[in-house]
């Protein structure tokens, strides 16, 4: 009965079982519990709620549990009899196993039989949990009851036949049957529970908004048909039954289960949610708001109505006469919503959605009024469908049609022109053929029709269909850097314009006076000819890279695109016309137009520029009146629309996109500054000087040149040049924008963040100094208040104590989540804590640390004072900040103290009398004279002591007791005796009958009350005396962790700047967090804490090392919370990792930060709801009340948040049989369990039988903890795998936006963190989605400030959390104010959600051309009339990568994603839409900034190849030689702007500004020192060609994919060969290049130039090269360690020595790799082939040039020479040729034959060069030259043989290719291995390398590892693991510096003191 056969089973447990002899599978973790039930394969999903069952019960009677099991194996036999489903044959084989020794070892409990026991232990489970629980538990400990009892009855039936079921028992199932549904799973609501309501189901605005959605009155209710009757043969119609609208929609249109439920609850929530704030009064509240559902419709269907008028098309929103509106709006609310949830990828397309919404409402409609369809005038059916017909008959139809576009884009390679993205699809939807579809939809409209499908015999092979395509949807994404001109056209038009009218006033005049001068103001007004031309071009661009989208173009649009091209080609011609006509004395260019015409007027061409210009001038009109040019645009009138037609295309998005009239101003005049810098800098700096030279150089006559001239000087006037000369000019004209953008923004930042009061407190002295004024500011920002009155008046002391009171539980709370994150130390805490109940003492109660020595120094004051006037004291005393409350607050807690301590009546007597005689003596100004102040330095040490006594721990209670006597007793003694000048006075007065004074003594204070100190509150009282006494100057420094510093600045900081005013917790705006999440790492394993790398570091000793005071707080707390190693070993190795986890970029992380928000909305509900006395009373108080920590505060919590993180292959990971998957699943399932509002969404895969084929099903899961395993909430089917179709992460979030509820939604990225103290603030940052503002629109994305917590790490990550930190503040901040421009950078922004949800989502999903999904969430909400704004009071957390190829990979996936941007339809529109100003700003903050860094690259290259040209022709001899060109400094100092750039000074310029104005300019100027000396400007030199190789490969050939950068600490050596593949072709190839180039100019000029003018200008281009070849290595970690080097040479040859081939991976083999390399040339255009060709002809050059100067050449000028040069080349490759061809074919059997030929051809050789050097004159320098001409000759041969691999594999010379390609890179490779090699000789360059790349604790700790390598060398059998401090049962060790210790310490205490 093996499972892999297909005989049936036995049933009847009876029976002993018997089996097959079957091979046995492991199962991962068999032993464990949860493995059956969790590792049920995909088909027989159905089983696995038996065994959880089977599990739940097993403790209770394994005999049950067996019967479940033994049930389940025959279902799955019964679903799966072949086992042919994915890994149920081994499922089941192990089920068997599990079920042949259960049958031996279980016994029924109960019964003597099977049948019986069951029947017996399901009665005895439903009276024990159902009957008497169903009324007293909860609602989820019910679902799970019912579900258990539901499965225990099915085993049951399978298990006792029929007739011997008992009556009971059927009565008890029917009952379960009956209720079920009552008790099922929920998500937040429990909807329909029965018995303990939770608190969430009784808030009233929850039940009005459940009232209103149950209203189904006077609905039509849907028939159902039940199947015919035994007695009658016709089948019986009965209405359904249904619960709400949602049911009602769902029975009419056939909507799933579990989406209704879902919506339902969604709904609720936005109703309730929306409800409650418009309410006053919560009495009576029992129904909605009259304006809360249409405020929701109006929201949700904005974008609709939109729709509907653009498409001029009657809404369907209707409402007749008479109706119930509000059950109607309620209806298609929910009928949005349940389209919505089930729309899967659709989501994507809004415009589709409105058109699928558009024609449901309709039949709602007809269904409710009409009854009759309106086409066919059928009668409309009011059958119910089933469930997925919905699914099935409209979602699964357009899904389709996207999966086939899908396939045809071949995984990012195919054109993206080739096929239909989201985009296309959904804009198909933006003209009236949408309605060619019809309703229900037809299928042969030629949107679903594809007319190229494949037969199903060559679609089985994956081919991609050919013919025939879908035409493009108005815009093509064409691979063509022209995207760059097309899209800010108008910016380069003004450029071009701007340098022709200085150029030409330069040439002309030289001032700027001489504009105005008539000859040259009618030369400049030449710039509007100019103007034509490239207006011509932008209309030729218009139609070229539009004709793939033509098809779907109206006659009008293509029209409009001809008209523009005739009227653009009119002005062409018509302008030069009569710009010639008007030239007296035409020559050149003008004198040929002037032929075309006999017209001599000035008159008709100034004519033509004035009419020419009309359109601008209206548009500039128009731009001064935004609100009109908004509305026209905006506006559906035909007649608005024909006017607009020609100013802009007829599109649905990007329609009145104009800012209000002072935000325009604001960024207009930010833009006319910056553009008159630029130009005044261009002109005088760049333009200016280099005309006068330019002039002469053209007058200079040359005939010395040396090489073969083509053209001579006489013609070309030294055009050459010209053109190298002014070439780099040009570029660098057009590149400095950016840099002056850079400075403005920089300042105008800066100036920003000033006046938001950023950096205000920044420092732990500007904390104290304003610290009396944070709670006022705390409860002014934070504490929400009933009437504007209350905040503004007059502050009383009650209020001022309730201020601080109120204050103090978050100060407290958030100082405690610091503890309890390890950022400080006990001490720390205790210190910075303020006391949570000031009310026993007269004064407020400030935080010791402001307190810090206030008490020691006002003592010295009293010793030291000599005066008797009481008054001079006190005053002296009160001049230093909190003193006097120190000194008062002392007195009265230590009179306390003392005075609840003593238990006898006469002893309270004698306190009483001295407190009376201090404070009489205070009040009649005698305390000097009734006290001597000398006794006080002695009272002070016996204080001391007695208070560190009480604090202090004890087992002897007598001991204990006896030296608090004792010490008492001292104190008592000092205070009558030494301190009183009448103190024995008051002791005779409490004992007047007491006999002598030391009798007297020995009998007072003896009876104290020791159960005083135990109590916490008294202990903190205690505690906190002590510290105001004992500690001095050392708490100025806390906390003394820096990160806590920040947060705590950064916390007081914020509530001095502007933010919104706090609204109460029931009117705060609801939101949800949603975190993507794919395969990274969730918490660390023990096993990747330890593991080491090459050096012997691992992650946790890393980590120890550069947070050391973090580990040792860690140490301290587990002390504190009593965990012994040995006692608890799990448990402190789970909070090891843990404390690693936490500091890492890791699942866990972001989940406890995101949690905070839970825990501020409960403290918030605390102060809201608690009365004075319980605010008063503190976190005690707090922790004790019910309400707080109760069912109300969840409930409000629940109401308010939400946090989802989508899990995509959860599913998968949970049956995965890979460790690190079953891990990942583990440690997600752990975050569900510890925090119980968590829910994880993933994409289940399962496999279903469909019409008896096996096919897979996708559905959208959400689930939540339970008790001990997760529990499914909702399930909801999917039509098709989701993921396929997009981009990864976009899809992901999208398949779970579904289950977010609320107005708002964040984003959050899993590399974030949160803290307590922001998310305090996060119903402030809410209010900004709604609080009025100046226009009527509101914000549809808030822009949250990121702090970069990697930057610790490494220099490397310090330089880029610096970079990253600079643009999430200064950088965002000037893109939102002023400039308007923010978009979505990714997190952790917060999403207007009801926005966004209807306008395609939070991201954009297309394949490839969406790599950068989250900014084109940006573009569609600005182009669909939203905008962003940027708020900096409240921060999150985020991670950065950390190492050079982490760095790497992420610049190299940014510049992809700005590549395609660039080719996107999104950035076309944006830039055309754009007012002038606005698109500016738009440029240079998105493609513009990569596009600027490629021009910079190129400039170097531009220079360089015109110096190239100057030498090798002899032309700059000629120059230079001429006295008045030697004198200019011109075109050096012109240059120096692009230096600026390179040298990443731009990236620098903001970073140094945030930092000096968050934490002082010192400091800035001191880090920027820092920077440079740990080589940032390597760093981003290095980075500027990683941007400009990818953004450029990108556009040209594309090739672009999504990198993971990884987020681990890089703690390793990166091999040579792994750097070689990374960055052989964006930096080495490149940097070679420019060596050879820089070499060739400084050899060839040396002669007639001077050194330091060669040095000026090529500095910064050898410190590119130089970064360029060796970044990598000096920032890889022991790069120049001499072994590794070693090790890295021979890795390096293996990888270079492998063959490739099928399967062999890149990282194995150079051959892999290299076709890899050139993948993007196997699918780029010809276009890409032909530039790629063109390109690589500049490596000819050196050839052309060098030849001519060779010595052997004899000075000759011939062409000849050129061409004998070639014959050399064409010779070696042939006889390199011949070698390898005779390695091949000779080099095994011919070995002999081989050698001779290799002999002769050396001898031919050395012949051939001994002839040449005798005869011909050869030298030794030509054959270095020669090395310099014909290397870079091979390497252009070889590029081109790449872009023609297809000609060349069909004439077989693709091997020789690859052959010459080999040698090319072991040449590079030992050039740059040369100098690695050499450094790593020496090894203080290995020791500087490990100060520069990481801090201080880092290098201490590598030389540890050296040091513990070199023990485990000496000594294998070391009982030391691991070197790090590791914890083993055997044995406990540690280590520190350059010692370590194996000692059995019993506790961390003792590991730390050892450690220190």
């Amino acid at each position: 009965m093996a499972s892999s056969s297909g005989s049936t089973l036995p049933r009847t447990s009876s029976r002993r079982m018997t089996r097959a002899q079957t091979m046995m599978v492991e199962i991962p973790n068999e032993d464990n519990t949860t493995a059956d039930s969790e590792l049920v394969p995909s088909s027989l999903a159905s089983i696995a709620p038996i065994l959880r069952v089977a599990n739940e019960i097993e403790k209770d009677n394994p005999r049950v549990a067996y019967l479940c099991r033994f049930h389940a194996f025959e279902k799955a036999h019964k679903l799966d009899p072949t086992s042919s489903g994915r890994g149920v044959r081994q499922f089941k084989t192990y089920l068997l196993h599990r079920l042949e020794r259960e049958e031996e070892e279980t016994k029924p409990i109960l019964a003597r039989n099977d049948p019986r026991e069951i029947q017996l232990y399901y009665q005895q489970f439903y009276l024990k949990n159902i009957a008497d629980g169903q009324y007293t538990k909860k609602p989820e400990e019910m679902a799970k009851i019912y579900q258990i009892a539901s499965v225990l009855y099915d085993v049951l039936r399978t298990v006792v036949p029929a007739a011997r079921v008992e009556d009971e028992t059927e009565r008890y199932a029917k009952e379960v049957e009956k209720k079920k549904e009552q008790f099922e799973h929920y998500n937040i609501l429990p909807l329909y529970a029965v018995g303990v309501k939770p608190a969430i189901m009784e808030l009233p605005e929850i039940r009005a908004a459940l009232y209103a959605i149950q209203n189904v009155e006077s609905l039509p209710m849907p028939r159902i048909n039940t199947p015919p009757s035994a007695s009658d043969d016709t089948s019986q119609e009965r209405v359904k039954p249904v619960n709400d609208v949602l049911d009602w929609l769902s029975s009419l249109f056939g909507f799933q289960k579990g989406n209704v439920a879902n919506q339902r609850e969604h709904l609720i929530l936005l109703l309730a949610n929306i409800d409650v704030r418009k309410k006053e009064n919560l009495q009576n509240y029992n129904v909605l708001n009259g304006d809360t559902v249409k405020s929701l419709m109006e929201r949700i269907f904005k974008n609709y109505r939109s729709w509907c008028n653009y498409l001029r098309c009657k809404s369907h929103l209707r409402f007749q006469q008479g109706c119930d509106r509000q059950q109607l709006e309620l209806i298609y609310i929910s009928l949005f919503l349940l389209i919505w949830g089930e729309a899967s990828n659709i989501r994507f397309m809004p415009e589709c959605i409105c058109y699928i919404f558009h024609n449901m409402a309709n039949e709602v409609y007809g269904v409710l009024f009409s009854n009759v369809h309106p086409v066919s005038g059928d009668t409309y059916q009011t059958a119910a469908p089933d469930d997925e017909s919905f699914l099935r008959n409209v979602i699964t139809h357009i899904y389709i049609v996207l999966r086939k576009e899908a396939k045809r884009n071949q995984g990012g390679k195919a054109s993206h022109s080739k096929w239909s993205n989201y985009d296309d699809l959904n804009e198909y939807f933006w003209s009236g053929k949408c309605f060619q579809l019809k309703w229900p939809m037809d299928l042969k409209a030629d949107f679903f029709v594809h007319s190229d499908e494949l037969p199903r015999a060559i679609e089985r092979h994956n081919h991609v269909a050919v013919g025939k395509r879908k035409p493009k949807t108005n815009f093509v994404e064409a691979r063509t850097f022209w995207h760059l001109f097309r899209s800010f056209d108008r910016m380069w038009i003004f450029f071009i314009m701007a340098f022709q009218a200085m150029l030409i006033v330069a040439w002309n005049s030289g001032s700027l006076l001489g504009f105005f001068d008539e000859d040259v103001f009618r030369k400049v007004l030449t710039i509007f000819i100019t103007a034509a031309f490239l207006n011509f071009l932008q209309a030729t661009l218009d139609i070229i890279l539009s004709l793939n989208a033509w098809r779907s173009l109206k006659f009008t649009q293509i029209l409009r695109y001809l008209l523009k091209f005739a009227v653009a080609a009119f002005w062409a011609v018509v302008l030069p016309i009569g710009y010639s006509s008007s030239v007296q004395n035409p020559t050149g260019l003008v004198k040929f137009f002037s032929s075309w015409t006999n017209w001599r007027s000035e008159l008709f061409y100034n004519y033509a520029v004035a009419i020419y210009l009309m359109p601008n001038i209206l548009a500039a009109v128009l731009f001064l009146l935004p609100p009109l040019r908004k509305s026209m645009e905006r506006s559906n009138w035909r007649i608005i629309t024909l006017i607009m037609w020609w100013a802009q295309p007829k599109l649905y998005v990007g329609r009145g996109m104009h800012e209000d009239f002072f935000s325009l101003l604001k960024y207009t005049m930010f833009w006319i500054l910056l553009l008159i810098s630029k130009l005044a800098f261009s002109y005088y700096v760049e333009i200016l000087p280099l005309i006068q030279p330019t002039k002469i150089i053209m007058e200079l006559h040359v005939d010395n040149y040396q090489w073969h001239e083509f053209f001579s000087e006489v013609v070309t006037h030294n055009i050459g040049v010209v053109i190298a000369i002014w070439s780099p000019i040009v570029l660098v004209y057009f590149m400095d924008t950016q840099i002056w953008y850079a400075i403005f923004s920089t300042l105008f930042g800066g100036i920003h963040g000033a006046f938001s009061h950023l950096g205000e407190i920044r420092t732990l002295g500007m904390l104290r100094s304003r610290f009396q004024s944070v709670p006022a500011a705390f409860c002014r920002r934070l504490v929400p208040v009933t009437n504007q009155y209350d905040r503004k008046r007059h502050l009383d002391e009650t209020t001022e104590r309730k201020n601080i009171a109120s204050f103090s539980l978050v100060w407290n709370k958030f100082i405690h989540s610091m503890r309890m994150e390890d950022l400080i130390s006990n001490r720390d805490r205790d210190l910075l804590l303020v006391p949570s109940s000031s009310s026993d003492v007269s004064v407020v109660q400030w935080p010791p640390f402001l307190l810090a020595s206030k008490i020691p120094i006002a003592l010295d004051m009293a010793k030291d004072f000599k005066k008797k006037d009481d008054a001079e004291l006190f005053k002296k005393i009160a001049a230093v900040d909190h003193m006097d409350s120190a000194v008062i607050e002392c007195y009265e807690t230590l009179r306390d103290i003392i005075y609840n301590l003593l238990e006898d009546e006469a002893d309270r007597i004698i306190v009483r009398g001295i407190c009376y005689e201090v404070e009489i003596s205070i009040q009649q100004q005698r305390f000097l004279t009734d006290f001597r102040m000398s006794g006080l330095p002695s009272l002070n040490n016996r204080l001391e002591k007695f208070l560190r006594i009480l604090i202090s721990d004890f087992e002897d209670a007598d001991t204990f007791r006896s030296q608090i006597i004792n010490v008492l007793q001292d104190i008592m003694e000092i205070i009558t005796q030494d301190v009183m000048v009448n103190g024995n006075e008051i002791l005779e007065r409490a004992h007047p009958h007491g006999g002598s004074t030391q009798h007297g003594k020995e009998q007072r204070f003896e009876k104290i009350n020791i159960s005083l100190i135990l109590q916490k509150r008294w202990r903190e009282k205690i505690n906190r005396l002590y510290l105001l006494l004992t500690v001095k100057e050392s708490a100025i420094n806390v906390p003394t962790n820096l990160e806590a510093r920040r947060r705590i600045t950064f916390f007081a900081n914020s509530l001095f700047m502007n933010m919104p005013n706090a609204p109460k917790v029931r009117d705060m705006l609801s939101f949800s967090v949603l975190t993507p999440y794919y395969k990274e790492d969730v918490l660390y394993s023990d096993e990747e804490l330890t593991k080491e790398n090459e050096d012997g570091i691992s992650i946790l000793f890393y980590l120890q090392k550069i947070y050391p005071d973090e580990w040792n707080n860690f140490v301290e707390r587990m002390h504190t919370v009593g965990i012994k190693v040995e006692n608890d070993e799990a448990h402190m190795k789970e909070e090891i990792r843990k404390w690693v986890s936490y500091r890492a970029q890791t699942l866990s992380r972001t989940v406890r930060g995101m949690m905070y928000y839970r825990q501020a909305l409960e403290l918030q509900f605390f102060l809201e709801f608690s009365g004075d006395s319980a605010i008063l009373g503190g976190l005690e108080a707090l922790e004790e009340d019910q309400e707080y920590s109760g069912e109300h505060a969840q409930a409000l919590a629940n109401m308010k948040f939400t946090y989802v993180v989508s899990c995509q292959v959860y599913g998968a990971q949970k049956k995965s049989s890979d460790a690190r998957d079953r891990s990942c699943y583990l440690n997600i399932l752990n975050l569900m369990l510890t925090y119980p509002s968590l829910r994880v969404a993933y994409i289940d895969e399962r496999e279903e039988t469909v019409n008896g084929r096996s096919q897979k099903v996708y559905y959208s899961v959400l689930v939540k903890g339970g008790e001990k395993l997760d529990e499914e909430i909702y399930r909801i089917k999917l039509p098709g795998p989701p993921t396929e179709i997009g981009e990864g992460k976009p899809e992901n979030q999208n398949h779970a936006i579904i289950f977010t509820r609320g107005e708002a939604l964040q984003t959050i990225d899993m590399n974030q963190d949160n803290y307590f103290e922001e998310a305090y603030k996060m119903r402030n940052v809410l209010e900004e989605l709604i609080k009025p503002r100046r226009k009527e629109r509101k914000p549809s994305i808030l822009g949250l400030r990121e702090h970069i917590f990697t930057g610790s790490v490494s220099s490397l990550a310090w330089f880029m959390s610096n970079q990253e930190t600079s643009f999430v503040t200064i950088g965002q901040r000037i893109l939102a104010n002023p400039l308007r421009v923010r978009f979505h950078y990714g997190h952790p922004d917060i999403f207007d959600r009801i926005f966004h949800i209807t306008r395609g989502g939070i991201s954009k999903a297309s394949k490839i051309i969406n790599l950068s999904e989250d900014i084109f969430s940006g573009f569609n909400s600005t182009l669909r009339g939203g905008y962003v704004t940027h708020h900096e009071y409240i921060q999150v957390g985020k991670g950065r990568d950390v190492g050079m190829n982490q760095i790497s990979a992420f610049e190299a996936k940014v510049a992809n994603g700005n590549g395609e941007q660039t080719l996107s339809r999104d950035v076309y529109r944006l830039g055309r839409r754009f007012d002038f100003y606005r698109m500016l700003s738009f440029y240079f903050t998105t493609v513009g900034f990569y596009f600027s860094s490629m021009v910079t690259v190129l400039t170097v290259y531009v220079f360089l190849y015109g110096r190239l040209y100057m030498v090798m022709s002899g032309l700059e001899r000629e120059i230079l030689e001429n006295a008045t060109i030697r004198q200019s400094k011109a075109l050096e100092e012109a240059l120096a702007t692009q230096s600026v750039f390179q040298l990443g000074l731009l990236l620098v310029l903001p970073m140094v500004m945030e930092i000096g104005l968050e934490k002082g300019f010192r400091t800035a100027l001191g880090d920027f020192i820092i920077m440079q000396l740990q080589l940032a400007s390597v760093f981003f030199t290095f980075q500027l060609g990683t941007k400009a190789h990818y953004f450029g490969r990108t556009i040209l050939h594309g090739g672009s994919k999504y990198r993971a950068t990884g987020r681990g600490f890089v703690v390793y050596h990166a091999k040579f060969a792994a750097n070689y593949r990374l960055y052989s072709r964006s930096h080495f190839v490149k940097g070679l290049e420019l060596l050879i180039l820089l070499v060739i100019y400084e050899v060839y000029g040396e002669s007639y130039r001077s050194s330091s003018l060669y040095w000026f200008i090529t500095v910064s281009m050898w410190f590119l090269v130089g970064s360029w070849l060796f970044a990598p290595f000096v920032f890889n970690p022991s790069g120049f360690d001499w072994q590794k080097t070693v090790d890295d040479w021979t890795d390096w040859k293996r990888w270079m020595g492998n063959r490739g081939g099928i399967g062999i991976h890149p990282d194995k083999s150079w051959e892999s790799w290299w076709e890899e390399e050139q993948e993007h040339l196997k699918f780029t255009n010809i276009r890409g082939r032909l530039l790629e060709i063109i390109l690589a002809f500049r490596f000819f050059v050196y050839q052309y040039g060098i030849v001519y100067h060779l010595d052997i050449a004899h000075h000759s000028k011939s062409i000849l020479v050129y061409a004998l040069s070639w014959l050399v080349m064409v010779t070696v490759l042939l006889v390199l040729k011949m070698v390898s061809m005779g390695r091949r074919r000779f080099g095994t059997d011919f070995q002999l034959m081989f050698r001779i030929l290799k002999a002769l051809l050396f001898l031919g050789f050395m012949s051939v060069m001994t002839v040449l050097f005798v005869v011909g004159g050869l030298t030794i320098s030509d054959l270095f030259a020669c090395i310099l001409a014909f290397l870079p000759t091979g390497w252009a041969i070889l590029l081109i043989g790449q872009a023609l691999r297809s000609v060349l594999k069909s004439l077989g010379l693709w091997e020789s290719i690859k052959e010459l390609a080999r040698a090319y890179e072991y040449i590079m490779g030992l050039i740059l291995f040369m100098p690695i090699a050499i450094l790593s000789w020496f090894p203080f360059v290995s020791e500087f390398q490990i100060r520069l790349l990481f801090n201080q604790a880092f290098s201490r700790g590598l030389q540890i590892s050296m040091i513990l390598a070199g023990k485990k060398e000496k000594d294998i059998t070391s009982p030391v693991k691991y070197s790090l401090p590791i914890l083993d049962i055997a044995g406990r060790y540690w280590h520190d510096d350059f010692f370590i210790c194996i000692v059995p310490f019993t506790n961390f205490v003792e590991m730390n003191k050892a450690l220190t």
